[in-house]
């Protein structure tokens, strides 16, 4: 199954990792730490030119998407319940 991250972007359900809220990255100093790490190995993909709204983790990319967390979660849920 796939899930749709916005834009033009569609990821397969199993490289899905984790969807985070936008906030966490500056909340939370391990996730800045990874966004960083993520950055500097250009593992980090900005999807379409709306403000981001949400981070996906999957096994390759960090993307960072202007779809909620909480769109995101019930997409992928959706996808478990199958």
């Amino acid at each position: 199954m796939y899930i749709h991250l916005g834009g033009d972007k569609i990821i397969r359900s199993s490289e899905l990792v984790a969807i985070f809220d936008i906030s966490i990255e500056k909340s939370s100093k391990i996730s800045k730490q990874y966004v960083t790490y993520a950055k500097q190995e250009k593992n980090i993909e900005q999807i379409g030119e709306e403000e981001a709204k949400s981070i996906v983790v999957t096994k390759s990319t960090v993307y960072y998407s202007p779809i909620s967390s909480a769109t995101l979660k019930k997409r992928a849920n959706v996808l478990t319940e199958i």
